[in-house]
């Protein structure tokens, strides 16, 4: 008698069940299986055994597959995130398998959650028995009274080449004929019921093709092949590799050089990026280089279409380039060569709900290791850990310090004090100085694009009266309400919760309700005023909530329908915009002052980023950064472009104090309705890893949002050394959290380990 452990795609461990007799089931492969009183499950056989379980099991119910959907590669991959983020392995599945591939149901209802279903399209050929010129002949005599009919049988013949050989011949659809004539419908359904047309229905494929305009390949400047020899040689030597290239350096035509080697060879690459709405550009690149070896996965597709990428990998015996976020380390990759991530320092690459609470870079490296891949990490500004780690030859290091090109020097950063101007009374009602708003009228004079950086979306961040002090927050979050002036909301973006805008206090009944700081809608209404003939758009994530107006945005700035780009973050990632002279930085200080040891190097990756999107084609561009603090250590680097001096800053002070790169940090998440009983249970957690661990445990610590949607937050801090292995520290964990069952609260208390929290 056989017995499968399956992984299940919910937060448990795995699950054995009994085989039935005369099934055959195979590792990879989904199966249907019972769990609880009527509820049916796609569970992935993770092994097939003989060992007879010391308790009762229940019989699969049916197999899905014949083949397996997932490979043993990726099991193994699974089961080294469920062991390093220390969650279950169904958390690791749900996570990594489109919904199409798992479907749901009861006993009275097989499958409620629909699965994948092939998209099915019409399309048109002619009857068998039309052999010869004489019959066709026949035909077109019968149609002179039907004009409509006679002219929809020559655009078919002509489309399909109906007359030449077999082999010549091409597949048309209905859609495509009835489009090319214009004709109405009735004269192709006339065709089909006098039986000289057929219509059959075939497989068709949701998958953008990218197959036509495929061009060579840029060749390399000199800079460049210094670059791509300095990564080739450290990849005989060395599995991962750190690109560090500024901005507009060309790192991009790299890649492409790279992937094309990996092609050749018949193997796969995973090409990473950070963000969604970076994919529009390079996507376009690399169809262009690439054709239809490039797949293109992320959140923003249809899951119809993730189970197409999903599908296409597993049957696919060629060179494949799949470009990707961080979800797309979970494709069923066969024969992986290459792995290149892109903007590796990005912090958009760590997963933080929910589980598996993973970090796709370092995720990345282990899934190149396990199929004999190398890996390339690109930035501008790598984090602090990468180059520590290519300094200290763990990595190899190939850098890229010209700008590609005519060879332009980078921005020229100008520090403006914005408290000296208030002071002055200079920038009194407006949160543009002279200087930036002089640039920005000359660049649109000049047909020149402009983009402008703050790092907080609404209209204000808080709202308060003044009469009383009275500030609305949210009911179910620590924090303060943003107004959004657009829909006139207060809204928390933490839980999304909604509230209107007050025309008078609740407290004293005073209409003094006053906004304070700024957000990009706040930005949007002055650039309005003071360049009302400008163009203006923003781009945040209000503005492109969804793929589709991302990209038009984009799309349009990039054509030069937009003159003046207002943005978040999202302005920083990899963007290549040729027509940008001007950017501004409208308030620096309040990325310095954020309380997390990370604070100062995203603070300069930021303020970098921004400025490199400036004077990427034949003109310097400028940048003006805007801080009431234009001494402020970091402030001077960001001036200077002296990513080496913040490197060696933030590399000291995280020695003296043992952070990463020098330690590991762990995160223990406790979250609780009720506040007292949460801290009570965190204090005994912290005191018996504290008895286990030692000096290495910090806390209960009360976050500075310490609630969020109703639910009280506590951490206790796991602060070890970087040569110590997680396993033996998830040993003791698991231990103690048996323990912990005991405790009355413990049901009552939701439990998560975050493993190097960004």
């Amino acid at each position: 008698m056989n017995y499968a452990d399956v992984i299940l795609p919910l937060p448990l461990a795995t699950y054995t069940y009994r085989i039935p007799e005369g099934m055959t089931v195979g590792e990879g492969c989904r199966v249907m299986v019972p769990l609880g009183e009527h509820k049916f499950y796609t569970a992935i056989v993770a092994a097939v055994h003989d060992r007879i379980p010391p308790f009762d099991v229940k019989d699969i119910y049916a197999i899905h597959d014949a083949e397996p959907v997932v490979r043993q590669p990726q099991l193994r991959f699974w089961a080294w995130l469920a062991s390093y983020y220390i969650c279950k392995p169904g958390e690791v599945y749900n996570a990594a398998v489109p919904s199409g591939l798992k479907p749901e149901g009861n006993a009275a209802n097989a499958f409620r959650k629909k699965g994948y279903s092939p998209r099915m399209q019409a399309f048109i050929r002619h009857a068998d028995a039309i052999a010869d010129e004489d019959r066709w002949q026949a035909i077109f005599d019968s149609l002179k009274r039907a004009p409509a009919q006679e002219q929809l049988l020559l655009r078919y013949i002509d489309l399909s080449n109906a007359l030449a050989s077999p082999p010549l011949r091409k597949e048309i659809s209905r859609k495509e004929l009835l489009e090319s004539t214009g004709i109405l419908p009735a004269a192709l359904d006339a065709l089909l019921k006098k039986g000289i047309l057929e219509s059959y229905d075939r497989e068709v494929s949701r998958l953008q093709p990218y197959s036509s305009g495929i061009r060579p390949l840029n060749p390399l400047s000199e800079a460049q092949a210094s670059a791509y020899r300095q990564i080739l040689a450290s990849f005989q030597v060395k599995d991962v590799c750190l690109l560090h290239g500024i901005t507009s350096s060309g790192k991009t035509e790299i890649y492409a050089h790279l992937i094309a080697d990996i092609l050749e060879s018949k193997r796969q690459v995973l090409f990473l990026l950070p963000e969604i709405a970076i994919t529009t550009q390079i996507t376009d690149r690399l169809a262009r280089w690439f054709g239809n070896k490039l797949l293109v996965y992320h959140s923003g597709f249809s899951d119809e279409e993730r189970v197409e990428v999903w599908k296409r990998l597993l049957d696919a015996d060629e060179g494949m380039l799949v470009l990707g976020v961080r979800s797309s380390i979970f494709l069923p990759f066969q024969n992986l060569g290459l792995i290149i991530v892109d903007e590796e320092h990005e912090n958009t690459y760590k997963q933080q709900d929910p589980a598996p609470r993973y970090h796709a870079r370092n995720a990345a490296i282990v899934l190149a290791q396990m199929h004999e891949a190398k890996t390339l990490l690109g930035s501008a500004t790598p984090s602090v850990e990468t180059y520590f780690n290519a300094i200290t030859g763990k990595y190899g290091l190939a850098e890229l310090m010209v700008r590609h090109g005519v060879g332009l020097p980078e921005p020229d950063i100008r520090v403006v004090d914005i408290k000296e101007l208030r002071r002055k009374k200079i920038m009194k009602d407006t949160l543009f100085s002279p200087a930036l708003t002089t640039a920005i009228r000359t660049a649109i004079d000049a047909g020149e694009q402009v983009i402008l950086f703050r790092n907080r979306r609404g209209f204000a961040p808080v709202v308060e009266c003044r009469s009383c002090g009275w500030t609305p927050r949210c009911p179910y979050c620590d924090v303060s309400l943003t107004y959004h002036k657009a829909h006139r909301r207060l809204e928390c973006h933490y839980c999304g919760h909604l509230a209107a805008f007050p025309s008078l206090c609740p407290s004293c009944d005073s209409n003094d309700v006053k906004t304070q700081g700024f957000g990009t809608e706040k930005i949007e209404e002055e650039v309005h005023e003071l360049f009302p003939d400008a163009i203006v758009d923003r781009l945040d994530f209000d503005a492109a909530r969804t793929r589709s107006a991302c990209e038009n945005i984009i799309n349009r700035f990039e054509a030069g329908k937009i003159q003046i780009l207002i943005g978040t973050q999202m302005l920083s990632k990899g963007l290549d915009f040729g027509n940008v002279s001007v950017a501004g930085i409208l308030n620096a200080d309040h990325m310095l002052n954020y309380p997390d040891f990370r604070a100062h190097e995203r603070a300069f990756q930021l303020m970098v980023q921004v400025s490199g999107r400036t004077g990427r084609r034949d003109k310097q561009g400028i940048v003006y950064l805007q801080t009431s603090q234009p001494d402020h250590p970091l402030i001077r680097l960001v001036e200077q472009s002296s990513y080496r001096g913040m490197i060696d800053i933030q590399l000291a002070e995280r020695n003296s104090f043992r952070y990463p790169p020098f330690s590991r940090i762990i995160e223990l998440v406790l979250r609780g309705r009720l506040e007292e009983p949460l801290h009570a249970f965190a204090e005994i957690y912290a005191d018996l890893l504290r008895h286990k661990l030692g000096k290495c445990i910090f806390g209960p610590i009360t976050p500075p949002i310490n609630r969020i949607q109703n639910l009280y937050i506590r951490k206790i801090i796991l602060k070890i050394e970087a040569s110590v292995h997680v396993a033996p520290i998830r040993s003791l964990i698991d231990e103690i959290d048996s323990q912990m069952k005991a405790h009355p609260h413990y049901f009552k208390v939701r439990i998560h380990y975050d493993v190097d929290p960004q």
